[in-house]
């Protein structure tokens, strides 16, 4: 187990680009881990839930030491969430981190057309989808463009919302808001199937068992054959009329999917064959707003060592025993954002942001940092939507719709230092071959190394 280091690793304050072309993040001769104290966040800590309830650390947990696992170097990120359970631990980077390439991959986020994908890496190459609906993949040494491949029908105008990329079995596995799943050889890109499904998925799928598991925007779950396309199974879950954009990959461990719906139901199924095993539904119990009656899930579910951990945006938190269905705990945390689990801990993001290290065990929070939540404080306008975290080589990092990387303390909930970025992220950060990758939403990709 790892014990908390010295404060050493943090952000540089930089100042945010304003050239044409400039690179995604000001280093030049800085080390990206600066050891200039950063400037205090904006924001404040006015909740969305209309109580001013405000999340605080539990009394009994004052001297409980958080302890995570050592930090180690994952090659890849095959799939949405890294892998099929969404669980990475502790990642791995160097100390003296700088801009190896960056890329342009087409078109970003806009009024009509968004990215929800983050990239994946797998065996030396980068995968990432446009607001176009447009795969292009490239090597992660240098960003040399390898292939890329529109998957636009030809009946159908330019743009999408949403849909996304998985790797496996040497193919990339490809979801689109016009209905289509289409399986892509990851050498070339050349099509190798097509299933239409005439439904729009806006997540990546999950890929497992030799399975393709993509959820569609009307609720139902389809499990394709890998190397057919071939439909195994389907099934459907509740429907939600009104909901949020974004949507969540299913979680996969021990031949199970656990899915997430817009209807805030959770349902954990059989791999084989789709049959349920339990259920459990994650809106909150009292509706405080019209905001918090929206039921939808857009925080992918986590699998570690048997636990399923599920959040919702309406509220409400929950940690289930896989095999059993039985509830272990549940808090009153409302987020957008996959849980990170790492040794005995949880670490999310709330919808207020918060940034909140919790007991996986039982649920207790052990500290809470406040991120900001308003651009302009004084006035509460112009809400900021933090991504992420990950938990990189001590320390937490996230970015924001407002251009805004943070580091932050794993330990304690020190933040750390945080850098500006020359557009908005909506997307979390991944890392893999010792290198990190942010995407914009004006469809920057980055490469720190």
């Amino acid at each position: 187990m790892r014990l908390h280091p010295a404060s050493r690793i943090s952000f540089q304050r930089v100042t945010r680009p304003t050239l044409v072309g400039a690179a995604l993040l000001t280093l030049g001769a800085c080390s990206w881990f600066g050891n200039d104290e950063p400037p205090p966040l904006p924001g404040d800590r006015i909740s969305i839930l209309s109580l001013e309830q405000t999340l605080e650390a539990d009394a009994g947990l004052a001297d409980l030491e958080v302890r995570l696992p050592a930090p180690y170097e994952n090659a890849n990120w095959p799939q949405a969430g890294g892998i099929p359970s969404h669980t990475l631990y502790h990642l791995e980077l160097g100390d003296e981190l700088k801009e190896a390439w960056r890329v342009d991959i087409g078109d970003g986020s806009d009024d009509e057309s968004r990215m929800f994908s983050s990239p994946v890496i797998a065996n030396g190459n980068v995968y990432v989808m446009d607001a176009s609906s447009t795969v292009t993949a490239y090597s992660a040494e240098d960003g040399k463009k390898l292939w890329e491949r529109n998957l636009t029908p030809e009946d159908e105008d330019e743009g999408s919302i949403g849909g996304g990329v998985s790797y496996e079995y040497g193919r990339l596995f490809a979801t689109t808001s016009y209905g289509d799943i289409i399986a892509l050889d990851g050498e070339n890109g050349e099509i190798i199937w097509k299933t239409s499904l005439n439904v729009p998925v806006r997540a990546a799928p999950t890929i497992a068992e030799e399975q393709v598991f993509a959820i569609t925007f009307d609720s139902r779950i389809f499990a394709l054959d890998a190397a057919t396309g071939e439909i195994n199974w389907n099934f459907e879950g509740g429907v939600e009329t009104t909901g949020l954009l974004g949507a969540a990959s299913p979680a996969f461990a021990n031949s199970t999917v656990v899915v997430p719906f817009a209807s805030g139901e959770v349902y954990a199924l059989r791999a084989g064959n789709g049959q349920p095993a339990w259920s459990e539904q994650l809106v909150r119990r009292r509706s405080y707003s019209s905001l918090t009656s929206l039921t939808d899930i857009n925080a992918f579910p986590v699998i570690d060592r048997g636990v399923v951990y599920a959040a919702s945006y309406s509220g409400r938190m929950i940690a289930v025993d896989l095999r059993s269905g039985n509830r272990l705990w549940d808090q009153e945390i409302s987020t957008l954002q996959t849980p990170w689990v790492a040794g005995d801990f949880l670490f999310v993001v709330t919808t207020d942001g918060d940034l909140v290290c919790m007991s996986r065990r039982n649920g207790l929070i052990r500290w809470v940092r406040p991120l900001g939540k308003y651009e302009d404080p004084e006035e509460k306008r112009d809400l900021i939507i933090w991504t992420g975290p990950i938990l990189v080589s001590d320390r937490l990092v996230l970015v924001s719709n407002y251009g805004v990387a943070v580091s932050v303390s794993p330990y304690d909930g020190k933040v750390l230092g945080q850098i500006e970025l020359s557009d908005n992220a909506s997307i979390p950060p991944v890392v893999a071959g010792n290198t990190l990758y942010i995407l914009t939403d004006n469809a920057d990709l980055v490469a720190l190394r």
